[in-house]
């Protein structure tokens, strides 16, 4: 959902004055050394694994082999969280965290480019997810994740936690998006709003002429209605520029070259938005087997609280929590990962382990 806006930013950064390059590249080593680890019984590894076919690249990484297993599903579509390492590494004390770069994503789109990429599509997702899963668990030698699924992520991360309680100990969604069949406008009305406030007349008339029913967008319009929701909102905008460009021009993983190949691969996996279109999670179902958690960002415009929380109240699961991020837009773990992990600790954790916090 960044692309449109950051590929812009990023690409007048990548051609920059040698004293901006050489200050990215003194962040990008303090950023480094910040994300290290070398705990005892730690674990950091990353690599490319064939997963569905293709080599997809999984990373590992936690200051404790004790501690629950994460398996994070990304947002975007197409947007790796590993550029966000530097601001979540504080989560790794608590949980190890599988970061995987799914095909059309990260490093696995860098890799093997558009042609290397496969079907792309929601029931190849799944496959491979599982794929994924089977390997942490194997490798890891646990019986089952905590999944833990952003933005875009979501939708697939539903699917895995209401058809898979075998393999999962719980699901957490922030940013949560419930595309509710195409139902559910409270986004595209509330742009509108804002967009005749602000007086921005054009911006307006390009909203009224797609309407508001997302299953007749084109990729260029759902990359429009993207762009207008995100920028016509302060906060939000502020979130992309402080957050989500910062993260991506001063990771200590991704070169120049590595940084165009990550916006190429949100720009190319777009076509999983339209797809998505049609996507209802309530006739998918509502009942889950295992610990069912919403953490939202209490001003996200993109993926608003309200129309998730109808859900999450008609979700049936053994516990359930939905609670608000505050001072938060969409991305809403990555503005405040401080906020965030408390509420994995004092409601995911004892949930999935049984045990309470440690005081």
């Amino acid at each position: 959902m960044i692309a449109t806006i950051a590929t812009a930013t990023v690409a007048a950064l990548t051609a920059p004055t040698a004293g901006l390059l050489g200050y990215r590249q003194l962040k990008r080593a303090a950023n480094a050394k910040k994300i290290r680890i070398t705990a005892p019984n730690s674990i950091d590894e990353s690599g490319f694994v064939r997963i569905g076919g293709i080599d997809q690249w999984i990373s590992i990484r936690g200051e404790d082999l004790g501690n629950p297993v994460i398996l994070e599903i990304l947002g975007g579509p197409g947007a790796s969280n590993l550029v966000f390492l530097p601001r979540t590494h504080v989560w790794e004390k608590h949980f190890t965290i599988v970061r995987w770069d799914m095909r059309g994503a990260g490093f696995t789109f860098a890799a093997g480019g558009p042609d290397g990429q496969g079907e792309l599509n929601y029931d190849r997702l799944h496959r491979d997810a599982l794929e994924v899963t089977e390997y942490v668990r194997a490798r890891l030698g646990v019986a089952k994740l905590l999944l833990v699924a952003n933005s875009f992520g979501t939708v697939l991360g539903l699917r895995l936690a209401r058809n898979h309680p075998e393999l999962y100990s719980g699901y957490v969604g922030t940013d949560q998006n419930i595309i509710d069949g195409g139902r559910d406008h409270t986004a595209y009305d509330a742009m509108l709003a804002r967009l005749q406030k602000a007086g921005k007349k054009r911006e307006l008339a390009t909203a009224l002429e797609m309407g508001a029913d997302r299953r007749s967008w084109t990729v260029k319009q759902v990359a429009e209605f993207n762009k207008l929701v995100l920028t016509s909102d302060p906060l939000s905008y502020d979130t992309m520029k402080t957050v989500v460009i910062r993260s991506l021009w001063f990771s200590p993983l991704h070169t120049l070259r590595g940084l165009r190949a990550y916006l190429k691969a949100m720009t190319w996996s777009e076509q999983l938005q339209v797809q998505a279109a049609t996507i209802d999670e309530r006739a998918e179902g509502t009942d889950f087997a295992i610990p069912f958690f919403i953490f939202q960002g209490d001003g996200d415009v993109l993926t608003p609280p309200q129309p998730a929380k109808r859900f999450f109240d008609e979700v049936s699961a053994p516990v359930k929590e939905f609670a608000l991020i505050r001072n938060a837009s969409h991305f809403a773990s990555f503005r405040h990962p401080d906020q965030f992990i408390d509420l994995m600790l004092t409601k995911v954790r004892p949930a999935i382990t049984g045990q309470p916090l440690a005081a």
